[in-house]
């Protein structure tokens, strides 16, 4: 009788057949289009709402939004003023544009450049906040805006 020199493999290889199942119907439950849809309106709507904080009615930019770059953002090389007229649109403007999935790809460049600037100049504490937003963005800006979009529709990659 020779001893064994190794354990029987069956059960890690179910283990991972098992594994590689699951695996694979995740990937079958979460396609793109679903991911790209999801990340598009997470962000859209974390900068929709900023922007609305800086309005009064439609669209005329607060005194207080002018007051909070003048006061607490600082951002260099640009004036207050300019920099919370330029922040009003591109929040309004850029969410739009993903909801629609339109220029999705510039549309999630343009916020990541905004969430970096607000990194970096205003608030270098919040990396945790911001670190999970550009990872949204940084998948519709690598992969685009899926085929639940006027991207795909236009055929605008």
């Amino acid at each position: 009788m020779t001893p064994r020199t190794h354990a029987p493999t069956a059960p890690a290889t179910s283990v991972r057949t098992l594994w590689v199942r699951l695996a694979d119907a995740a990937t079958a439950i979460t396609p793109h289009s679903m991911l790209a849809l999801v990340n598009r309106v997470a962000i859209a709507g974390i900068f929709w709402m900023s922007a609305r904080t800086k309005v009064e009615g439609w669209f005329t930019i607060s005194g207080s939004a002018y007051a909070l770059f003048r006061d607490e953002y600082k951002l260099p090389l640009l004036p207050p003023e300019l920099a919370a007229q330029m922040a009003t649109v591109a929040e309004h403007l850029f969410p739009v544009l993903l909801v629609l999935g339109l220029f999705t790809r510039l549309s999630a460049l343009a916020l990541l450049g905004m969430t970096l600037t607000i990194q970096l100049f205003v608030y270098p504490d919040a990396w945790p906040t911001h670190l999970s937003w550009a990872g949204l963005m940084l998948y519709l800006v690598g992969r685009g805006a899926g085929s639940v979009s006027l991207d795909r529709a236009l055929g605008i990659r």
